[in-house]
């Protein structure tokens, strides 16, 4: 059975398979309809899915819009008031506290319902348009004149609503405001006071002005000031407001007050690229300035506030860097810089940023202080006040001493002062107790006020007052009476002598004036004869300079006249400079032995060891002769020009044309196109520089010194140009201004003039150039006269 079924199978499936040929017939007419069908469907399915998405992606835009829109409801519900235009007013879109956007005349008109007064706008930002702030004012009652009292600053914003933006005219919201009352009087008159009083009165802001030019960034700073009379000056004073347009938000910073009605103002101060606030206190010839520095804070809505410069405290654990902070607070500025400036050069140049805050706080006082010094009073009380609140002890005293009528005036001054210089001699006395001048005036001071006895009881106790201190004292307290006109023994200064030396085979007796003659001119062993050529002295006074015309000696005993004047008798001994060849220093002391004065040419003859042979070279300076304290020497800290440069740009590419223009003119250089700043850059880029203040007038000037070899790297000089330079191994120095102007240079057809230093003279607020002519040294001043150097 199952070999059967298995035979049959194929019989029987081959029986009921149509004919081939009806079976392609019957096969064709169902695959049409079947593609048709097919494609019929496909495109149902492709219909249904399209909507389905055009459905979902416009309700997730529905969705998007109106999440949107609520989130703008939320928070500023001011942005989606348009959509009232097309809702009824059952469905109209509250907008709660927010104030509907207003025209300028709307906001007017508003402020006038509530007798308010408007004032000028101020723009926050370059277009005007875009927001402002407006200063709101009231009406005083009772007032005669300047009656319109601030009360309120407004800030607003245009708005961007397509309602409003579509106006002719603009529509503005209100951002922020500020409500506004002036600082009460017992601040504003406090400057004036010893102790404070309380006087809660408001007094009222007048006035809002933006300030202008080098403000700090972000944001825009606001003066509001009013005025009070007081005596025959008037008063100042107001509130500094700060607009944060990050947080679109109004800050009062600072509240300030100026005796002198000065405004506040924005200036560079501690030079690190961001203006401070200056208020000015200043009260007669008394300097008083305050100093704010912008200094961020973590605060959301007060990001940034103003902080003072104090001197309360030290940021340096330096002896003398307190002890200048302590003079400094007493009012002596001048002095108190001058030692800031020497404990910087031992930091090698760099204080930290809070130190040098404060030392650029005391450098400004020092300038008001220096310049009141240097002018012409016409009372000798005024200018006694000016130098002694400047730190000018000595100058003072001469002012005293020069007439009875002169003590008798400054008797009246210190018996007015209120503390301003007893606190001044008692501070410079604790830093050091043994000046005789700050003793002079401490003791002038004690017995105005306290007495003459007091007085003298003071002077008894000081440990290290000398004899001819005590009785020098003592005459100027019997100036006070009227008693003499000169000291019972005069003040001897210290002797204050440059000049240029050579030694003298043999001195004969009658060409010299000795205070002991007659009396034989003899050496001891190892010793020479020097004859000094005085180039400059100071007289206790005043420095002179050569040629001496106007020293007339008496015709007795001149001697004593000499030794006097120029401080031989406390300090004989005089320095002997040489250069050796290989450019070291030698010093050797010499005895000035006596004076010659012929003509015009001062001569002092001394006597020391030996100086080296070789200092006649004419490639090294000529030999130097100065006193102990005649000079203090000065040597700033070099830079490159490279790195002047970086904080000079526009300055240093005029210098360097200066400088070529200077060397072409010297023929260091050939004539002709001066080159690029590029090319010059590269070949003096690494040439150091010194940058100090030598005019007096607190902005640096650029000392640039160039040797032989760097003067030989730029080009190779004709035999021409060699043999016209004799000179030419030794250094040359160029001095520009801070206007990029030459004030002083080597550079020219006199080769043998060389600048051998920078020194401080004793007594004198600006610096010297000692220079080397042909046959001798000379004391080189800036005349702010002449605007130059004399």
């Amino acid at each position: 059975m199952a070999n059967r079924s298995r035979k049959l199978t194929p019989k029987a499936s081959k029986q009921n398979q149509p004919h081939a040929g009806v079976m392609k017939r019957v096969a064709k007419k169902p695959q049409k309809k079947l593609k048709r069908e097919s494609w019929l469907s496909s495109m149902l399915a492709m219909s249904t899915t399209g909507c389905a998405y055009a459905i979902l992606l416009t309700s997730a835009s529905l969705i998007m819009v109106f999440a949107w829109i609520s989130v703008l409801f939320i928070f500023n519900p001011d942005q989606v008031s348009w959509l009232n235009k097309f809702l009824p007013a059952w469905a109209q879109i509250p907008l709660g506290n927010h104030e509907r956007p207003q025209t300028l005349k709307q906001i007017q008109l508003d402020l006038s319902k509530k007798n308010q007064i408007f004032g000028k706008t101020l723009p926050l930002h370059q277009d005007a348009e875009n927001s402002f702030l407006l200063p709101v004012f009231q009406q005083r009652a009772n007032c005669q004149s300047d009656c319109k009292e601030l009360v309120e600053l407004r800030v607003y914003e245009r708005s961007e609503e397509l309602e409003f933006k579509s106006q002719s005219e603009n529509y503005y919201y209100l951002a922020t405001k500020l409500p506004v009352t002036g600082p009460e009087e017992s601040f504003v008159i406090s400057p004036l006071l010893e102790d404070p009083q309380d006087i809660n009165i408001p007094l009222p802001l007048t006035q809002v002005q933006r300030f202008q030019g080098g403000t700090p960034s972000p944001g825009v700073w606001f003066n509001l000031r009013g005025q009070r009379q007081q005596g025959t000056g008037a008063f100042a004073y107001g509130h500094v407001i700060y607009y944060n347009p990050e947080r679109t938000n109004l800050l009062q910073m600072l509240s300030w007050t100026s005796p002198n009605g000065q405004l506040p103002k924005w200036q560079q101060v501690t030079g690190d690229g961001t203006k401070e606030l200056v208020v000015d206190q200043t009260v007669g010839l008394e300097p008083h300035l305050q100093v704010y520095q912008v200094k961020p804070l973590k605060l959301f809505f007060k990001p940034i506030q103003l902080e003072a410069i104090t001197l309360k405290s030290s940021v340096l654990k330096d002896s003398g860097y307190q002890n200048a902070l302590s003079i400094a607070r007493s009012g002596l500025w001048t002095p108190a810089f001058e030692w800031l400036k020497f404990i910087k050069k031992q930091h090698k140049g760099v204080l930290p940023e809070a130190a040098q805050a404060q030392m650029d706080l005391i450098r400004l006082h020092s300038q008001l202080t220096k310049t009141q010094a240097q002018k012409n009073w016409a009372s000798p009380s005024q200018e006694v006040l000016a130098d002694l609140i400047d730190g000018r002890w000595e100058k003072a005293l001469q002012v005293f001493e020069a007439s009875p009528h002169n003590a008798q005036e400054i008797a009246i001054l210190l018996k007015a002062d209120e503390k301003r210089l007893w606190n001044r001699t008692a501070a410079a006395l604790r830093v050091n107790p043994n000046r005789p001048e700050v003793q002079a005036w401490f003791a002038l001071i004690l017995a105005v006020q306290q007495g003459e006895g007091h007085a003298n009881s003071w002077l008894k106790v000081q440990p290290k007052i000398t004899k001819d201190n005590f009785v020098y004292i003592q005459g100027l307290l019997a100036r006070l009476k009227g008693e003499g006109t000169k000291s019972q023994i005069s003040f001897t200064h210290p002797s204050q002598i440059v000049g240029t030396v050579q030694p003298i085979t043999q001195a004969t007796s009658t060409e010299w004036l000795q205070p002991n003659s007659p009396a034989d001119l003899k050496l001891t062993d190892n010793q020479v004869w020097y004859q000094v050529e005085v180039s400059a002295f100071n007289d206790g006074k005043r420095w002179l300079n050569s040629p001496f015309e106007n020293l007339n000696p008496p015709k007795t005993d001149a001697a004593k006249f000499f030794w006097k004047t120029l401080g031989i008798t406390s300090d004989p001994e005089i320095q002997i400079v040489v250069w050796l060849s290989n450019g070291e220093q030698k010093i050797n002391i010499a005895v000035i032995k006596a004076v010659q004065l012929r003509g015009k040419v001062l001569r002092l003859l001394a006597a020391g060891p030996k100086i080296p042979e070789n200092q006649n070279d004419v490639l090294q300076p000529k030999p130097l002769a100065l006193t102990n304290a005649a000079l203090e020497w000065v040597q700033p800290s070099p830079i490159t020009l490279q790195q002047l440069h970086q904080q000079n740009p526009q300055g240093v590419k005029v210098m360097l044309s200066s400088v070529w223009q200077s060397l072409q003119q010297s023929r260091e250089v050939p004539a002709g196109a001066i080159p690029s700043f590029e090319q010059m850059q590269e070949k003096l880029g690494d040439w150091p520089v010194q940058v100090i203040d030598l005019t007096n007038n607190a902005q640096p000037e650029i000392i640039l010194t160039i040797s032989a070899a760097e003067i030989a790297s730029l080009n190779k000089p004709t035999p021409g140009i060699q043999g016209k330079n004799i000179e030419q191994p030794r250094d040359r120095t160029i001095i520009l201004s801070d206007n990029n102007e030459v004030i002083y240079t080597d550079f020219t057809r006199n080769y043998l003039q060389r600048l051998s230093a920078i020194a401080k003279l004793s007594g004198v607020q600006s610096l010297a150039l000692l220079v080397e002519n042909a046959h001798n040294y000379s004391l080189w001043r800036w005349s702010e006269k002449n605007q130059r150097f004399e």
